[in-house]
């Protein structure tokens, strides 16, 4: 600073904001930033989707094969098949964006007040895009908590700019799709998709988590291969009760149906209106 020159006030310190003795700052603000814009938005509660970012729709996989069909050269048959499974692995994007919509569509005939089970994805392509646009074509708006990594993620445009954010730590991203989550669908995916289903259900386990919260397994025969939930039972890992920590689903209707079911019985029922107004009281 030079001799004379007015010192900047330590929140306009962009230098020492970015610094690591800024780091608690930083972390406060993932956390006050998104609760106030949830607040000015009025919105109430989430559906969560997870699921991996590199599934792609059935026209792009189709792109794909058409275009693996014209290769000749050596590398032709590896693209040719690794093709055929982004078309066959397409399904789970189609019934994202559909599962999107029609729980889009159930949240808005709601009369309620506040944004009530609003779609909420990571924001990024794959399922999370399929997600956020299942809502866009309900006519409906969505939420997209994306992460930045040097690599695959980015807000997909399906995401209202208003309800769209941009995290550094995944520890406050993954407080945000848990803090508002009234129900969360699994879709196919790898690591991240694992880590955040992992996380969720270890506080469902735990009882960390307190409210009723539903889980669906979407794709029951690729969990299922995945992850032998016998065998940690069987090894004593986890116990059979665990199992009811989440439910399976292998189609859109039987998603929606576990899904409202589940949200109308805890969260919209007369009986639970009147427990709620207890609580107030």
């Amino acid at each position: 600073m030079k001799k004379n020159e007015k010192a900047v006030k330590a929140y306009n310190d962009l230098e020492f904001l970015n610094s690591k003795d800024a780091r608690t700052i930083r972390i406060l603000a993932e956390f006050l930033q998104p609760k106030a814009r949830f607040e000015q938005n009025k919105i109430v509660d989430t559906i969560v989707f997870f699921g991996s970012a590199r599934i792609v729709s059935r026209k792009d996989a189709l792109k794909m094969l058409n275009d693996a069909k014209k290769d000749k050269s050596k590398s032709g048959n590896a693209k040719f098949e690794k093709a055929l499974k982004a078309l066959e692995m397409s399904q789970y994007y189609e019934d994202s964006v559909e599962l999107g919509k029609r729980l889009t569509e159930w949240s808005m005939s709601l009369p309620t007040a506040g944004k009530r089970f609003m779609i909420c994805s990571g924001g990024g392509p794959g399922i999370m895009e399929a997600a956020n646009k299942g809502a866009y074509n309900a006519g409906g708006l969505s939420i997209g908590l994306n992460i930045s990594i040097p690599f695959e993620q980015f807000v997909n445009k399906y995401v209202d700019p208003n309800l769209a954010f941009e995290f550094h730590y995944f520890f406050m991203r993954k407080l945000w799709f848990m803090y508002l989550a009234k129900a969360l669908v699994a879709f196919p995916g790898g690591f991240g998709t694992l880590d955040e289903m992992m996380e969720v259900l270890t506080l469902a386990q735990t009882k960390k988590v307190t409210k009723p919260i539903k889980v669906v397994l979407f794709g029951e025969s690729y969990w299922r291969e995945v992850l032998n939930f016998d065998a940690l039972i069987e090894h004593g890992m986890i116990s059979k009760e665990d199992l009811k920590l989440f439910d399976f689903a292998s189609t859109v209707d039987e998603a929606f149906i576990k899904i409202t079911t589940y949200l109308t019985k805890h969260y919209l029922s007369p009986q639970k209106a009147k427990k709620t107004a207890k609580k107030k009281a």
